[in-house]
Formats: C-alpha cells, structure tokens, sequence
C-alpha cells in the first residue's frame, strides 16, 4: 500500500495513464496445489477476533490467520452477493452485464454455458473442479422445471460436481440440488415456485404469524419452512426440504467427501457456506453460545466448520498441498429482514470494525472484508498485508498460480495479485472499483431499483460517484448523494469527511478516470 500511496501524484496526474502495475511475478511451484475458497456470507471487516473483535472469539480463523497472511485492505466487488460471487467466478465487474442484482429463487442462469470462469480456466489446467454450498447465481434458461433436470446451472460452466442451494436460505425453493436435480424429491410431491403470488395452501408468515419461530418483514413473510417466512411462495417437495439446524453439517460432509475423494490430483473446491446471512437458524450445538444472539451463534458455526475443512486436510496428510483462501461476499449487517435480535443483543460489537455501515452500502463496510490465506511453505505465516486486493483479481492471480494465460477478451477486470496474495508483498491494485446494485422496498417486496452506485479506490482516496438513489436500506447508510464524494481513507477511515468540494482537482481527476474504466469496457491491459 506504501508504494501506491508513494505514487499517489503520479496516478492522478492524468486518468488516461492510469493503469494499475502487475504484482511482481511468484515463482511457479513445484507442483499445482489444491485450492479451497471458502466463501462467507454477510459476514464483516470486525466480526473475527484476529481482526479485533472481542465480544466473540473465532480460534479457528484465528489460527489459519496465523498460518497465513490476513489483509487489512481486500475487497468483494459488491456490496451484495449476486455482482460478487458473478465477479469472482469471471473476473469480470458485475456492474458490467445486464441482470447482475440480487437474483430472486427463480431466475434464469446469470453466467452462460460458453463464458470464461475461473472453474473452467482450472478445469483446464487439470483440476478437478467442486462446488458446495451457496449458488445464487440462476439456474436454467427461464422458468425452472424444478421436478425435472435443471441446466443450465454450475456444470455448464466449469464444475465438475455440484451440490448446492439454488439461492439463500431466506429464499424459496428451500432444497438442495445435486449436479442438475433437486436432493430427494418425491415425484408424488412436485416443487412449484412463484415470487408473485401465493400459490397451494401452505401457511405464510403473513397470514399465520403464530406459526413463525421469529418474525420478519413483509418480505420475508411469504411461505413459512421449518418455522421461518421466506421470500416467494413455494408448494411441495416436503421431502426434500433442508432442516435449517443442519444444513451446515450437510454442506460441510459434501465438502470433505470431495476432498476426500480428490485428494490424490489437484482440486478446486469453492465452499460457499451461508454464515452469518438471514434467517440465522444455526444448529443446536452452537445456539446461545455467543452471548450475541443468533448472529454470533452463527459466527461460532462459521469458524468451527472452517477449523473441519483445516482439520480434515491435515488428517489427509494434503494440508501442506493446499492452498486456502477465505473470505465474505460482501459487508456486514444485522437487522435483514428478520425480527432476530441481532441489533439489540450485539452490543459493543462492531461488525464493520472501523468502517461505515455495511451490507448495501457503497461506503467501506459495505465492500471491505476479512479475507485469508494459507499454504504452508508458500504463503507468508502469521503476516497482515495492507495490499489493496479484489476477489475479481482471484481468475488472474490462480491463472499465474497454475500456468494458465487469459484469453484477452475474458476476465477483463482482474489483475494478477498472486505475489501479495502469497504474503510475499504488500505492493496490490492501484485502484479498484466498487459498487452497489441497490433494492428498495415497495408493497411488501424487494426489487431492484436500477441505481448502480460506483465507485473508485485509488490509494488513500476513494471517489463515490454522485446518484440520486435511496440514502438508506433495511436501516444501513447506503452511501449515495447527488454530488460526488471524495474522501481520504488514510485520515477518515469513516468516510465522515467530504473533501470533494475542496479538493475539486482531485476529485475531477478521480472521476474522470472512473468514467475511463467503466467507458473502455475493461480495467485489465
């Protein structure tokens, strides 16, 4: 981060000249390593313990921090799950394509059969490639068959296996799949699917509020499974329903049983786990352990699932052949349309650390996320890097991990971090863009607003584009004015300060550059 700092004259000096540096080249290893990307879900810059929480201890992630590198300054590209998890998988910013908001249960398949993914760029290379655990990306070409087989979906693109839910778990159909069918359906007891209107004679939150284990919005009081209102309506497939309460150990023995069965060749396994996203409905085992509610109830469950997957390489003898990197999708947040407590019982708990708001928001807390790495022998042990890195960098820098050149017109926006993300420097991006896909709430749900929020990180500065869309969602500061802001990270970590008024030169400059970015349809030279 020094050297970008350093620099920072030179990089404003002219937007056509800006162009973020490629990270100094790590040596190839002796031979390919596995990789495990664990990937959490809502989950923020404050709530582990080795990024100074205190109301929760996380040992687990701890000790992987103390084996690896943790970054201080890594990013999801979004501040919400679809636009990150989209682009992770292609190295693309999810600001770039159409239909990349926060996708309903049902909707059609975001990433096409035929696109460049980091599955299939691995699949090239010789992995065999794994999927567990949270999709969210859409599944088919329109309206779901969810009795019959469901393509396209993760096969299609790179993945070998796949067990998964389609959505969230706030989401209908609340089942799980396997390569392209739905886990355990009854043929006698069809699954059908609506976000519109009600459909069967299932009891809803709305209608039966007495049913419900707690309360929630609106919104998320539509058809009720296992005591919880979801959103969207949903009839049949009893069968193969998930139990909220084990749903994690479900995900976490698929997730060992590839390990397992791939140990002898290379893999790759993204192991996108749910904690601490809504509703929080963790397995008995850690309910009221946290002392924070469910929310910190759920964290316990993240960690120790986490140490699982750390103790079962170890106990295959292949941990010293893996690479590990775990992160979130976006930012914190607490209340999320369940009435759960987390607010209330979160105390002195700071989710964001020393961040501004969270989830949604196009301020730090929205996108700024713990992030790890560890391979022992390979990844700096017990370092904090302050490289400013991107999970869209993750195509490019596993492409140089593996041997694998990107073709030009794919993964257009991620930069080659593998150096720092070894710990082997603290010298990242330049810049990095972020964004929003913001919701707003009308009649009871939650549509997208068409308001896409950007902004550029740019050493120290940080220049969030003007819009006129909702200051607020679910109670977080969104971030959004009518003018651009300007603020400097090093000084006003908050973002509490708008410089953009005195600092106009700077502030043009930054803008201009961003709207360089987003005009030339790619960041990668």
């Amino acid at each position: 981060m020094k050297a970008a700092t350093n620099r920072r004259g030179i990089l404003l000096a002219g937007a056509a000249a800006l162009v973020a540096p490629r990270a100094l080249r790590a040596a190839p290893p002796a031979r390919k390593p596995n990789i495990v990307l664990i990937y959490a879900d809502d989950l923020g810059y404050g709530d582990l313990s080795c990024y100074g929480a205190t109301a929760i201890r996380t040992p687990n992630l701890d000790r992987l921090a103390t084996r690896g590198t943790r970054f201080e300054n890594a990013h999801s590209p979004s501040a919400t799950c679809t636009p990150s998890r989209y682009a992770l998988l292609t190295g693309d910013y999810a600001w770039r394509a159409s239909g990349t908001q926060i996708l309903p249960g049902d909707a059609p398949a975001l990433i096409r059969p035929g696109k460049f993914t980091l599955p299939s760029m691995l699949k090239q290379a010789g992995y065999a490639t794994g999927l567990v655990g949270k999709w969210h990306l859409g599944l088919g070409d329109g309206k779901v068959d969810w009795n019959g087989e469901i393509a396209p979906g993760p096969l299609d693109i790179g993945f070998d296996h796949a067990f998964f839910m389609p959505a969230t778990l706030d989401r209908v159909p609340t089942v799980l799949i396997e390569s392209r069918r739905v886990v355990n359906l009854d043929p006698a007891d069809p699954i059908a699917v609506d976000y519109l209107s009600k459909i069967g004679d299932e009891p809803t939150g709305a209608e039966n509020p007495d049913q419900l284990e707690f309360a929630g919005d609106p919104e998320h009081s539509n058809t009720i499974v296992n005591g919880i209102g979801r959103i969207g309506y949903m009839t049949g497939g009893r069968a193969a329903r998930w139990n909220d309460g084990r749903l994690s150990d479900v995900l976490l023995r698929k997730a060992v049983e590839f390990i397992a069965a791939k140990r002898d060749a290379p893999f790759f396994l993204y192991y996108a786990v749910n904690e601490p996203h809504v509703p929080r409905a963790p397995h008995p085992r850690f309910a009221g352990k946290s002392g924070m509610g469910s929310r910190g109830d759920a964290i316990l469950q993240l960690d120790w699932t986490v140490g699982e997957v750390m103790r079962r390489l170890e106990a295959l003898g292949i941990a010293d052949d893996t690479l590990l990197v775990f992160s979130s999708d976006n930012g914190p947040i607490l209340f999320d349309g369940y009435q759960d407590r987390a607010v209330e019982l979160a105390g002195g708990h700071r989710p964001a650390g020393p961040y501004r708001s969270g989830k949604y928001a196009i301020y730090e807390g929205g996108t700024r996320v713990p992030m790890i790495t560890c391979w022992p022998g390979r990844v700096r042990a017990g370092h904090v890097s302050r490289a400013l890195v991107d999970h869209v960098d993750l195509v490019a820098s596993l492409a140089a991990l593996v041997g694998q050149e990107l073709p030009r017109d794919a993964a257009v926006d991620s930069f080659d971090m593998l150096t720092p993300l070894l710990g082997q420097s603290d010298r990242g991006r330049d810049h990095v863009v972020e964004d929003t896909k913001l919701m707003i709430a009308t009649g009871g749900t939650v549509e997208s607003s068409g308001a896409r929020i950007l902004a550029l990180r740019a050493g120290d500065w940080k220049l969030i584009r003007g819009s006129s869309a909702p200051h607020a969602f679910h109670g977080n500061a969104i971030g959004t004015s009518p003018r651009d802001q300007l603020y400097n990270l090093a000084r006003d970590p908050g973002e509490r300060n708008d410089l953009a008024a005195k600092l106009r030169d700077r502030a043009r400059t930054l803008a201009t550059w961003l709207d360089k970015i987003e005009r030339d349809g790619r960041s990668r030279p």
